[in-house]
């Protein structure tokens, strides 16, 4: 196993052991939750929203460290961002799962390129596209 192997790995048990979004969330705009029935992971999602921005992000769910770890490094990332923003990094975070072309991202988040070695497990990338995918379906009701 390579070195960057055994420090994405570190990246996700860290944002698993250490999920950040966990915090109480009163009077959400949006919830949404998000399930993978196949393996039973669960997410809800909970969003403050505030002059076109994602204010606040809970993230609570049960599942594998995958799916625990990328709702993490989502709650971490999307706090403040646009929901422009958002989009377009829900967008290029699920095209690196999926192996499809999209653009590099950018170095300030490095936690969320660890999710990428993911696809070398092609069964676990709906683990890791979970959260992403229940964001798409919240920012849906927005618009």
């Amino acid at each position: 196993m390579s070195l960057l192997d055994d420090l994405y790995r570190e990246i996700i048990l860290d944002h698993y052991r250490n999920p950040r979004g966990r915090d109480t969330l009163d009077h959400p705009d949006i919830v949404q939750e998000g399930a993978n029935p196949l393996c039973g992971d669960e997410l809800t999602l909970s969003l403050k929203l505030g002059d076109g921005k994602i204010e606040r992000l809970r993230q609570d769910g049960h599942g594998c460290s995958i799916s625990q770890a990328s709702a993490s490094m989502m709650a971490e990332t999307l706090r403040g961002l646009s929901l422009e923003e958002s989009e377009a990094l829900m967008r290029q975070v699920k095209a690196m799962l999926k192996g499809e072309s999209h653009d590099p991202l950018p170095d300030d988040l490095e936690d969320l390129a660890a999710l990428e070695g993911v696809r070398k497990y092609p069964v676990r990338i709906k683990c890791a596209l979970l959260a992403w995918t229940t964001l798409e379906e919240a920012l849906k009701r927005i618009k």
